[in-house]
Parts: C-alpha cells; structure tokens; sequence
C-alpha cells in the first residue's frame, strides 16, 4: 500500500510559498532602506533606480519590482519617520506604539518625546518630499493624504489631553490642532534643531510650553 504524500507535498509548498514571501518582504525592506539613505544625501530627482540597486546590493530590475521611484520614497520616509508603511495613526506605529497606555501625569511628555524622535529621525527626507511633490503628482497626492491624517492626530491628540484632564476644555479644537500641527513638524525640527542648532532637550522642553500655552487660549 502506497502512503499518501499529497499532505507532506501541501506543506512543503507552503513552506516553500512562505519563505518566498519573507525574502520577497526582506528584499523590499532593504530597498526601502536604501532609497531612504540617498534620498536624504542626493534628494529626489539626483537619486536614480540604479543608485537604490548599488546601495542595496541587487539589480535595478529587482528595484523596479519592488515599486516606482515615487512609492521608493514614501515608503522610505514611512518607514524612517516612523517605523512603519501605511499606517492610519502614529499610535498604530513603531514610534507610536504603547503611548496611549502612559499614564495621565507622563502622557503630554511621552506625546512629544516620540514626536521628537520621529522629526529627528524622518525631518530630512520630509523636506525631499515636500520637494518632489512639486512635480511629481504622485507624491503630491500621497503627501495630501498624509497631512490629511496629520491633522486627524492632532486632532485625537487634543481631545485626548482635554479627556485625560491635562488641559482645560478647549474653544477652538481644529484651531488648535491645526497649531499643534505647526509646532510640532518636521520643519520645525528642522529649523530649530539642524539650522538653528538646539539641544534635544531644548527642543522637547519648547514643545512642552508652546503646546500648553497654545491650548491654555
């Protein structure tokens, strides 16, 4: 009698699907990250698909598959400024990930210390994409969606500090994320960080005031 093998057959299919699928996503990631890398050096238009192929060790085939130029670079700030692609909050991050559970007296500096961390980390290619969505309708579109969803946190992130009792009841809650928004951009790193030439610790302290006085009006 001849066993049957059809099941063993399944698995190892599986198997092999899976690990394809894995080294498909490394690849991707590694691409992702290389592109960051030139971009922040080169910007937009200076970086070529055969560059991204050099710095993350394949063919520019294989750079094409993974996603068009426009993709590269959002995915790459993505994935810098915040640890993860296409996400729908910065809570649902790497960056944002566990805030939401801080307590009420540490919530407000746990809010701007991650904030901090990801202007540090993503303000460079930010100014890249401001750039290139310019003349590149693609990523005009997709940084639209982006502020789009800036705003929306913002937003959640004002209700939050009224519900937790950090701040008063506000008058004007789009008014005031809107200026959250503002104070606590990338460009606003940028700007005070890099050209101006702040502390870390500065900086985080100037958030803290500037978003209590703004709130407190």
């Amino acid at each position: 009698m001849m066993a049957d093998t059809s099941s063993s057959r399944g698995g190892t299919r599986a198997y092999r699907s899976e690990l394809r699928s894995q080294q498909a996503q490394q690849t991707r990631r590694r691409i992702v990250e290389a592109s960051a890398r030139l971009f922040a050096t080169r910007g937009y238009q200076a970086t070529t698909l055969a560059a991204i192929a050099r710095e993350a060790g394949v063919s520019t085939e294989t750079v094409k598959t993974a996603a068009p130029k426009a993709e590269l670079l959002l995915a790459a700030f993505e994935i810098v400024f915040s640890g993860t692609v296409d996400a729908e909050s910065l809570t649902d991050t790497e960056v944002g990930s566990g805030v939401m559970a801080v307590p009420d007296a540490s919530f407000l500096d746990a809010v701007l210390g991650q904030i901090a961390i990801a202007n540090a980390r993503g303000h460079a290619l930010w100014t890249v994409v401001l750039g290139a969505a310019a003349s590149d309708p693609v990523v005009d579109s997709a940084l639209q969606g982006m502020l789009t969803r800036r705003a929306a946190d913002y937003r959640r992130l004002v209700d939050e500090l009224v519900g937790r009792g950090i701040v008063d009841a506000v008058a004007d809650p789009e008014g005031a994320a809107a200026a959250l928004s503002f104070l606590l951009s990338p460009e606003g790193y940028q700007q005070l960080v890099v050209q101006s030439g702040w502390s870390p610790e500065r900086y985080t302290a100037w958030l803290r005031e500037a978003v209590r006085t703004e709130l407190a009006r």
